[in-house]
């Protein structure tokens, strides 16, 4: 068995997956894009030593803040934990809010490292590389000069659109989906008091962290990062700031619906959190009784 935990930002996945890794005998795999990062601990709400209460954790802090780390280095990373896991006779449990990544992970998609693709644009000028990037989204922010980050923005684009496009095969024969939600007022109360109080802690990191990798990738592209990133090199308030993470949150909450709905055979148990160990047992149940 594989277990999966997803839902929007915020919601309790990391609290359930505790739980669950217990209850189960589990080790746990990060499906957060951005928590692969070391020092992108308090903007992604990292799980803490103490948090884990002795669960193995996998995938977290692999990658500096100036690394590459993409969809298919997650696809064979994951791949990889998943059948150690199981050699232990322990339960792989998924956890994340990136569908894009879990989706990949367990479905039988031939992805192909961007290394390995660069050739096919060898032939294109910036300019055809540009038109083909506005055909997908057109209202993309992208420097038409900068030859590598059109041919990985394109090849990103491609990857994303052969996952959500296409009708894969599960290359698992036991996955059990579990989506956590909660009603949409309610979470953006949760997402907001969690930037609120994370805000201290936060901007302290960002300096940091943009002091040592002022040209990462992961700071400038994570919500929390890079819109603290505009307000040290003076292009915001420090209040648009932070109206602008809440906002980030909340749009990209929508969009993790958006996508977990439409791509995930997922069942879906509405949070209870005046009483966590009830929506434990439900879940619980669902997976006994399946």
């Amino acid at each position: 068995m594989i277990i999966v935990i997803t839902g929007p930002t915020g919601v309790g996945k990391t609290k359930l997956s505790i739980q669950l890794a217990k209850i189960y005998n589990g080790e746990i795999i990060n499906a957060d894009s951005m928590q692969v990062y070391k020092g992108l601990d308090v903007g992604t709400a990292k799980i803490t030593e103490a948090e884990k209460e002795g669960v193995t954790h996998h995938l977290i802090d692999i990658r500096t803040p100036d690394e590459e780390y993409n969809l298919f280095a997650f696809q064979q990373d994951c791949r990889l934990k998943i059948k150690e896991i199981k050699a232990r006779q322990k339960i792989p449990i998924i956890v994340g809010g990136t569908g894009l990544y879990i989706k990949a992970a367990l479905y039988d998609y031939a992805l192909s490292s961007e290394k390995d693709k660069d050739d096919e644009f060898n032939d294109l000028s910036n300019e055809e590389i540009y038109k083909q990037i506005i055909a997908y989204d057109k209202d993309i922010s992208i420097d038409k000069n900068n030859r590598r980050r059109l041919v990985r923005c394109l090849n990103k684009i491609k990857k994303e659109t052969l996952i959500t496009k296409t009708e894969p095969k599960l290359i698992y024969d036991d996955v059990v989906f579990i989506g956590l939600t909660t009603d949409t007022e309610n979470l953006y109360k949760i997402i907001d008091k969690r930037v609120d109080k994370m805000l201290p802690n936060l901007i302290d990191e960002v300096k940091k962290l943009h002091k040592e990798y002022p040209n990462s990738r992961a700071l400038n592209t994570a919500i929390g990062y890079k819109e603290l990133i505009g307000f040290l090199e003076d292009k915001q308030s420090f209040k648009d700031s932070i109206n602008l993470i809440k906002k980030n949150s909340r749009n990209y909450a929508k969009r993790q619906y958006t996508f977990l709905n439409n791509q995930l055979d997922l069942q879906w148990f509405l949070v209870d959190y005046n009483n966590f160990d009830k929506t434990i047992k439900e879940i619980v149940n669902y997976i006994e009784t399946r």
